[in-house]
């Protein structure tokens, strides 16, 4: 038997166009003691170092929450580029005999871009999954959700979610003669085009149509 639903309901302002944009922040407050930071990963004396992205300021990551974050950036450090994480800890100030440290409690993604830091859009979004083959894009956000497909219109509707518990979660919309769904669960995805791992994976069903892809949280969801 599905979870008790938890179903929000969200208007919908045409395209979003006037949506209000936001600074780029490099942390959003969290929940006990531990905070949503953005920055570049690198290594240096045989060391995996965090500097977020409005800082210049590097800790030493302490992966406390068995993420597999050294694997998933060596394993990116094969093609040339910044790397850009997405996560969740707790910054620690150097005392004598340490170093700043951050403890690693949650990845949500990390992946190759130079950008991801100046995302206009990572705060005020709920949700953003996309998938290939053919490729497809959508963006949840408060004011509700985008979906963009190859070859196809952009769809900017409502939708409800509903929990499932475990982690997992629905988004569902009807437009024009068409049901559409998003599936999250929480589970490691790889990206096959661009390498990026994300923490969810996402299914796509479009009446009936299945498409894959992976999926994280943006800034304005505290999970």
């Amino acid at each position: 038997m599905r979870a008790a639903r938890s179903i929000a309901i969200f208007a919908l302002l045409p395209l979003f166009a006037g949506c209000q944009m936001f600074a780029s922040q490099p942390e959003t407050a969290s929940k006990a003691g531990l905070t949503r930071m953005q920055g570049e990963l690198s290594a240096a004396d045989g060391k995996l170092l965090f500097q977020p992205c409005q800082g210049t300021r590097r800790y030493v990551v302490n992966d406390t929450g068995g993420t597999s974050v050294i694997q998933e950036t060596a394993d990116l450090s094969d093609q040339p580029g910044k790397i850009f994480a997405d996560l969740r800890g707790k910054l620690t100030s150097a005392t004598a005999g340490t170093e700043d440290q951050v403890d690693l409690q949650k990845l949500y993604r990390v992946e190759h871009s130079s950008t991801a830091c100046d995302d206009p859009e990572f705060k005020r979004m709920i949700l953003r999954a996309s998938g290939h083959k053919p490729e497809w894009s959508l963006k949840a956000s408060g004011k509700g959700m985008v979906l963009e497909r190859e070859g196809q219109p952009a769809l900017a509707v409502p939708y409800l979610e509903e929990q499932l518990g475990e982690g997992r979660f629905n988004l569902a919309t009807e437009a024009n003669g068409q049901h559409v769904e998003l599936w999250a669960a929480p589970q490691r995805c790889v990206d096959n085009v661009s390498g990026s791992v994300q923490h969810m994976s996402a299914e796509l069903r479009i009446n009936g149509q299945v498409q894959r892809g992976c999926a994280y949280f943006g800034g304005s969801r505290d999970d």
